[in-house]
Order: structure tokens, then sequence, then C-alpha cells
């Protein structure tokens, strides 16, 4: 069952009372907080021409507000601390907290704010909004798959999402880049993000 309820279209002949909210998906509707140790921000690129490089923020805070009887008035933000990039090599962290790529020091963080969310269809989803990096604002898309709700053994109710989209850095200004010997560069202007989140209702 998704998250977000669809009614059903019917030809009605009389004035009729609104359809009752499904109570079992009114019940997740409200505020939650993501819970940064049981998610994941990752993103992949090109290295090379051959091969991808894996890495994730692990440090980040955010926050839902699901609405069970009306997708669009769901929302969603985050708040990534770009110094804590990692993946799994110092020296790239470092390369990629520095002036050619990030500027952590100037711009510590990267936000996204939701402008727009939909459902798609059984427990599929679709969320808007601005992604900045180092100062410039972009609209992005992300397609989200639900993964359910659940009561914690410490009696925090969870709800879990999967998401994933692609964006070209270059248009954040992520431009640093070096050419190879055989052609093409060494990192790919295409970036994935992928997003495996946790949150908890707040109380």
């Amino acid at each position: 069952m998704g998250i977000f309820g669809r009614k059903n279209d019917t030809t009605a002949t009389t004035t009729e009372a609104p359809a009752a909210v499904n109570p079992d998906l009114a019940a997740l509707t409200g505020d939650y907080t993501i819970d940064p140790a049981h998610s994941t921000l990752g993103f992949t690129a090109r290295h090379a021409m051959v091969t991808n490089v894996k890495g994730r923020f692990t440090e980040f805070t955010g926050t839902l507000h699901l609405d069970g009887a009306d997708p669009a008035a769901s929302t969603a933000a985050l708040d990534i601390a770009m110094d804590s990039i990692d993946t799994g090599s110092a020296d790239r962290d470092g390369h990629l907290k520095s002036a050619d790529f990030f500027r952590t020091g100037e711009f510590p963080s990267m936000t996204f704010r939701s402008t727009e969310a939909e459902a798609l269809g059984g427990d599929d989803y679709r969320i808007t909004g601005d992604l900045t990096i180092l100062g410039v604002t972009k609209p992005v898309t992300i397609d989200l798959e639900f993964n359910g709700a659940a009561k914690d053994p410490f009696g925090n109710e969870r709800v879990g999402f999967e998401g994933k989209t692609e964006i070209l850095r270059s248009e954040w200004g992520l431009t640093w880049n070096a050419a190879l010997e055989t052609g093409g560069v060494l990192i790919s202007d295409k970036v994935k993000l992928n997003f495996d989140i946790s949150a908890i209702r707040n109380a």
C-alpha cells in the first residue's frame, strides 16, 4: 500500500459528501525528521571513462511533511554538510573539498527545498525542488519509492523512501576536469544521486 492514496474516478448523479480518507493512509500524515544514522545520501560519477566512483555525505539534517490525503501538500527539506563528503580516499576527498570543486570553506552546505510533489501510482512518487550548490540554485526532480512504515523497538514511528536522480554538475559551476591521453576526460559531467531515507515521526 502506498503512503498516498488516489481517489478512484466516479460519476456522481447526486450531491454526495466527500469520500472519507483511508485511515491507514491518513495515519501517516504528519511531520518527520530524517534519521542520519539510518539514511544514506550517495552519489556516483564515472572516473577515467571506465569505472564508477561512489561517495556519500555523512552529516546532514532533513525534515519531511507527509500528507496522506493530498500528495501535493507534502514537502521535504535537506541541509548537507559538504565537509562530510566521503569517497573512501582521503586524498580524493581533500580535492573535492578544495577550490577545484566544492570550496567547502566558502560554501559549507548544499541544500534541497521541495517545490512540488505528486503520486505516480502504487508506491511510486516524484518530488521536484531547488538544489543549491556553490550558491547556485537549479531545479531537480527525484523519483521516489515508498518502502513502508513501521514502529521500531524504541517506539519510533518510521517511514522509508528510496530515491534517485541524475544531474549535470557543470550546471552548478562544478567544471573542473582533466583530459585523458586516450581521449575523454577524467570525471563525467553526469552525476547520479541516490537517497535511502528513514524518517521518524515527530512527537
